[in-house]
C-alpha cells in the first residue's frame, strides 16, 4: 500500500519506485509536449537536451526549505519512507517512464518513431520534487545512472556541500534564491539558517559544469542586482539561468499572480545583473520566462 503523501501524489501522475518510498518519476509537461510533436522544454534550446527523452526524478520527497515559491506541496512528504537502493531506482526507470506514457501511444499526433525513443530516455534530471541531496546514496545514484548510459543534472538548494562535492553529474545546478541571508530566511523558511552553506556550494561550481538558477519574485528578491552579480561573479559557474517565478500548483496558496514577472521584466533584471559581472546574456525562452547568462572567456 501506498503511505497517504503518495496516494495523493499518485493521482497528480507521480510513478513511485516502491509503496514504501517516496523516490519518484513523473514525466513534465514539456516531456509530453515535445512528444506530440509540439514544444520543446528551454533546456533543449540552451544544453541540446531532448525534450521526449528526459526523465523527471527525484530520490526523496523530503526538503529542508519551504520557499514560498515552489509548486511543490509540503504536506506530502513522507518522514516514514524507505530510502530505496540506486539499483532498485536506476532499474525501475524505463518501467515507470513508460508507464507514464503509456497513453500517448495511440494519440494521432505522436510518432512510432518517437514514441519509441520516449521509452528508450538518455537524460535524467533529478528535479522533480524535495531536495536531493537528503538521499543518502546520491553520489553513488548519480554514479550508476552515468554508467548507465543517462545524462543527468542534479538540481538542488546548496544546503549540503558535502554532498555536492562527491556528486558527478553532467551538469550541476545550485539555486540562489535571494540576493542576502535576511531575503533568503523570509523566502525559503528553512529549518536552519544555511545562507553560508549555499555560498560554500556555488564556490564549488567553477571546478565542473555548472549552472546556477535564480526565480525572481515580484516583490520579494527582484532587487539588489549588484548582490547577486557579486555572488555569480566569485562563483565561476559557466551559466546562469535567470527565471521568471510561474503562478502554478501549490505556490497559488503563498503568492498571488502579481508575483510573476513578465518576461521582459525578467531579461531587463538579468541585463542589470550581467552589467555588473563578467556575464552576459547569451540566449531566452519567452515562453518559459527565462534569460540564460554564460560567463565571459
Amino acid at each position: 500500500m501506498l503511505s497517504p503523501p503518495c496516494k495523493a501524489l499518485r493521482s497528480q501522475g507521480y510513478q513511485f519506485v516502491a509503496p514504501d518510498s517516496s523516490a519518484a518519476v513523473k514525466p513534465c509537461l514539456w516531456c509530453k509536449r515535445s512528444l506530440r510533436g509540439g514544444e520543446k522544454c528551454y533546456k533543449h534550446q540552451f544544453y541540446g537536451v531532448e525534450s521526449h527523452r528526459c526523465v523527471q526524478m527525484t530520490p526523496t520527497l523530503r526538503c529542508n526549505h519551504r520557499c514560498l515559491f515552489c509548486w511543490r506541496s509540503f504536506e506530502h512528504e513522507y518522514p516514514g519512507e524507505r530510502e530505496c537502493t540506486p539499483d532498485e531506482i536506476v532499474g525501475r526507470i524505463p518501467d515507470l517512464q513508460k508507464r507514464a506514457l503509456s497513453g500517448y501511444k495511440v494519440s494521432p499526433y505522436v510518432t512510432a518513431e518517437r514514441f519509441s525513443e520516449a521509452l528508450t530516455p538518455k537524460h535524467v534530471a533529478i528535479s522533480l520534487s524535495g531536495e536531493p541531496t537528503l538521499y543518502p546514496h546520491l553520489p553513488e545514484l548519480i554514479d550508476l545512472l552515468t554508467r548507465e548510459g543517462y545524462s543527468t543534472f542534479l538540481v538542488s538548494n546548496g544546503t549540503r556541500p558535502w554532498v555536492i562535492r562527491r556528486c558527478k553529474p553532467f551538469q550541476t545546478y545550485i539555486s540562489l534564491p535571494a540576493p542576502d541571508r535576511d531575503s533568503y530566511l523570509r523566502i525559503c523558511r528553512p529549518e536552519d539558517d544555511y545562507w553560508e552553506l549555499i555560498g560554500e556550494s556555488i564556490s564549488l561550481l567553477g571546478t565542473r559544469r555548472s549552472a546556477i538558477r535564480i526565480t525572481l519574485v515580484q516583490g520579494l528578491n527582484t532587487f539588489a542586482p549588484e548582490k547577486y552579480a557579486a555572488i555569480l561573479q566569485d562563483s565561476g559557474a559557466h551559466f546562469v539561468e535567470v527565471k521568471g517565478y510561474m503562478y502554478l500548483g501549490y505556490s497559488r496558496k503563498r503568492l498571488g499572480r502579481e508575483n510573476m514577472p513578465g518576461h521582459e521584466e525578467v531579461r531587463a533584471f538579468a541585463g542589470r545583473i550581467a552589467g555588473r559581472c563578467d556575464y552576459r546574456i547569451t540566449d531566452e525562452n519567452p515562453g518559459s520566462r527565462v534569460v540564460l547568462l554564460e560567463r565571459n572567456v
